[in-house]
């Protein structure tokens, strides 16, 4: 007995070993940074590893900041091309993207011309966009915009977008929202198109209520700067390009009263710098009136179409390839025309003791006319103007913007202006040393 115990002995120490060696073994195989491990760290920089299916509609999730938990849904053409533009088109109210894909026809000329559409989506009870509350009305603010500004973002991260061709469409509360996009983000948006909507800012509301009465009704009338200063009030002290924008609406419109639609025009047309009156007028289908303001083709910088007896549920199959037209993506005509404003300014003063007089001369010196014109410039630090001829004045000192009168607010190109004005000083009679035409820099 003892010398079988003496012998199994080593075999148990061995058998252990071999344990200890396996078990060893398991652990180092497991916890070793293997092929399979490393591999989704390399593909993780690939934009393609993000990118959704082609040719189908599909719902992108973690795009971005999102406030209001929007849902993002996406249409990718197998066709898409390199840089491709962007298309943001939103939903009526109890819509949703879905219901925007399915019902319009944007999926399918993105098949043609190539480019990407995005169809954010609402899961508030309402299922209306958010166009009231003071976030909504603030770029950066919060609420949906934010949320669609992120699903751009994505998109122009994921598939190299073309920043300037980024658009905006939408029908009713998606109309709506259109003109809230193009105010908060008018660095981000090209131009927009809105089927039956209200102006920027008009259905604000502070109590929390997605709904304005007053406004829905046709009620809420403002003049042109009043309406443009909702607009650049949403993004202080930008001075850039603004967006090109098309209004559509029917004269029976009984949601959104068809005041709005004037009140629309009259928002962007103060807003772009150009006059009021149309430079073209015309009926490209029996029952609609279309004007075009600041030039006569088929990307003007406004652009809208009144429906004659014609209700709410005005859009129907075809317009959105007038939309392209106007977007500039159908491949067809001309690109977009230049916005006027390109120009010189020469500003001279004569002083005396404690005033003096300003004499303000501009040359359009770009290739379009200039059908209305706004000129910016700051006054120096103790002037004030008191009187002016040639244009209306407003603030008197400060940031200071000279408007045409309604004599003078046609500038053919390289043709001249001349302004003046009466101001106070308090020892600085020097002359502004930068203007703007219509946001753009004017040189000296």
């Amino acid at each position: 007995m003892p010398g079988n115990t003496a012998r199994r002995r080593p075999r148990s120490r061995l058998a252990l070993l071999l344990a200890a060696l396996v078990s060893l073994l398991a652990t180092t195989l497991l916890s070793a940074p293997g092929a399979v491990a490393r591999e989704p760290v390399e593909q993780e920089p690939v934009a393609k590893a993000a990118a959704a299916p082609t040719a189908a509609l599909t719902e992108v999730t973690g795009f971005g900041s999102n406030p209001s938990n929007l849902q993002m849904y996406l249409y990718v053409p197998d066709s898409v091309t390199a840089n491709p533009a962007v298309v943001v088109a939103a939903h009526y109210c109890t819509g949703s993207g879905p219901a925007m894909y399915s019902g319009t026809e944007y999926a399918s000329l993105a098949d043609q011309y190539g480019f990407i559409v995005v169809y954010p989506s609402v899961t508030r009870a309402s299922k209306c966009f958010d166009v009231s509350s003071p976030q909504a009305l603030t770029r950066g603010g919060g609420s949906d915009p934010v949320g669609i500004k992120s699903m751009v973002d994505w998109v122009t991260r994921t598939y190299s977008a073309d920043t300037d061709r980024i658009f905006a469409t939408g029908i009713s509360s998606g109309a709506m929202m259109t003109n809230v996009l193009l105010g908060d983000y008018p660095d981000v948006f090209a131009a927009g198109a809105a089927f039956a909507g209200v102006p920027f800012g008009c259905f604000a509301t502070t109590d929390g209520s997605e709904w304005n009465s007053a406004c829905s009704g046709g009620t809420v009338i403002r003049t042109p700067q009043e309406w443009g200063n909702l607009v650049r009030n949403a993004y202080p002290g930008y001075t850039g390009p603004r967006p090109r924008m098309q209004v559509w609406h029917g004269t029976e419109d009984d949601v959104l009263r068809y005041p709005n639609f004037g009140e629309e025009i009259k928002q962007w047309t103060n807003v772009l710098g150009v006059s009021q009156t149309p430079a073209a007028t015309d009926s490209p289908q029996s029952g609609w009136t279309r004007t075009r303001y600041g030039a006569t083709g088929d990307q003007a910088p406004v652009e809208a179409i009144s429906l004659q007896g014609v209700g709410h549920n005005l859009y129907a199959w075809g317009m959105a390839a007038r939309v392209l037209t106007f977007f500039g993506l159908d491949s067809s005509g001309p690109g977009p025309q230049p916005q006027p404003g390109a120009c010189k300014v020469t500003a001279t003063t004569s002083a005396w003791s404690t005033g003096l007089t300003g004499s303000v001369t501009i040359t359009n010196t770009g290739t379009s006319r200039v059908e209305g014109w706004r000129l910016g410039f700051t006054l120096p630090s103790g002037q004030s103007i008191t009187n002016g001829w040639g244009a209306a004045y407003a603030p008197a000192s400060g940031a200071v913007t000279a408007t045409n009168a309604t004599y003078n607010g046609t500038l053919a190109p390289n043709a001249s202006v001349s302004i003046g004005y009466q101001a106070s000083h308090t020892g600085n009679s020097s002359a502004p040393a930068a203007f703007t035409l219509n946001g753009t820099a004017c040189g000296s």
